[in-house]
């Protein structure tokens, strides 16, 4: 066979299939071209889809042994290019002994299309996470906590005591509320015992007997005994 023709006349091919796009690099010792392929939502601007340059190298006995194979310029690739590369490797392997610039073109291109379309659905899946998460948080944001009556009243008496509320409230009611002699004795339970207590101390009460004495010698003015007492009239009138 000879390898140098069935080279020149796969070129001449490629030239017509990918006419505009294909690049000339170098014809000697052996011919290097490159063939630029993307996906048809490839927008270089917006980061939508994938893009790539391949470069192929013809060898001395090609097609009967692979060519080389560069993948450049690769764009939105999230794993590299090693997983292409790989593959256009395994189908080299199957279509050697016939030319197959064309096959590996067009299996790299299909390998993108695949791939945009893994992470294109990746990133709505993504996005539609996004959203949910955060109309998630807006809505507990919005509603709050489920209040019960329960759950309120724990809430007010840590709320109280954390703000001094509950000590200053019975402060202030021990300080604005003077308690009538009925009230502190029914509240102080150790009034209603101090008298027992007083006699249980044994000690008896002493009475001076002399104050009593010589009461008769006191003068004792009784009003009433007077004829001319008239109550209707005070001390201070007369």
């Amino acid at each position: 066979m000879d390898y140098k023709d069935e080279q020149i006349n796969e070129i001449e091919a490629l030239e017509s299939i990918y006419c505009g796009e294909l690049e000339i690099l170098a014809t000697e010792p052996f011919y290097t071209f490159a063939i630029p392929i993307k996906t048809e939502e490839y927008e270089s601007e917006t980061g939508n889809g994938l893009s790539c340059r391949l470069e192929f190298t013809y060898t001395a006995k090609y097609p009967d042994e692979p060519l080389l194979i560069s993948i450049m310029e690769q764009e939105n690739f999230e794993d590299g290019d090693e997983k292409l590369k790989a593959h256009l490797i395994e189908q080299m392997n199957e279509n050697l002994g016939m030319v197959m610039v064309f096959t590996l073109v067009s299996t790299a291109q299909e390998w993108l299309n695949v791939q945009w379309d893994k992470i294109k659905l990746k990133r709505e899946e993504n996005a539609a996470q996004k959203l949910k998460e955060e109309e998630e948080a807006e809505r507990r944001r919005f509603e709050g906590t489920r209040v019960t009556v329960e759950s309120f009243l724990n809430w007010k008496e840590m709320f109280d005591e954390e703000m001094g509320y509950t000590k200053r409230k019975e402060l202030t009611d021990r300080e604005g509320k003077k308690l009538t002699g009925r009230e502190l004795f029914m509240t102080d339970k150790t009034l209603d015992q101090s008298d027992l207590k007083f006699l249980d101390d044994g000690d008896a009460v002493k009475v001076d007997e002399s104050l009593f004495q010589n009461l008769d010698d006191l003068d004792l003015d009784d009003d009433e005994d007077d004829p001319d007492y008239d109550p209707n009239i005070s001390d201070d009138s007369a």
